[in-house]
């Protein structure tokens, strides 16, 4: 892939985990549930979806990916933390709605 999708690829994934997390973390009140969310059950549920069981292992599955792979993945997790950060910020802050 060349860079300019990959960088789209990259802000996109950050930028849908932010607001995602920030809506959830103004719904439900909580700060850091959206990463937690996406560690726990995003990122495996992906990995399970794709990985063909019949012919590798899980190691060589997950050995198989790229670094696009990766890049997006560490990004959405980076929205998904500074969501979390950022409500915590207001909060301190004095904004009551978050």
């Amino acid at each position: 892939m060349g860079f300019i999708p990959v960088f789209v690829l990259t802000v996109l994934f950050f930028v849908m985990m932010f607001g995602i997390g920030f809506i959830l973390n103004m719904l439900m009140k909580t700060t850091w549930f959206p990463a937690y969310l996406f560690v726990l059950v995003i990122l495996p549920v992906v990995v399970y979806s794709i990985w063909d069981r019949s012919s590798v292992t899980l190691w060589e599955h997950l050995s198989s990916f790229h670094p696009v792979d990766y890049l997006t993945g560490i990004a959405g997790l980076a929205g998904a933390v500074l969501s979390g950060w950022t409500i915590r910020r207001l909060r301190l802050g004095g904004y009551k709605m978050f």
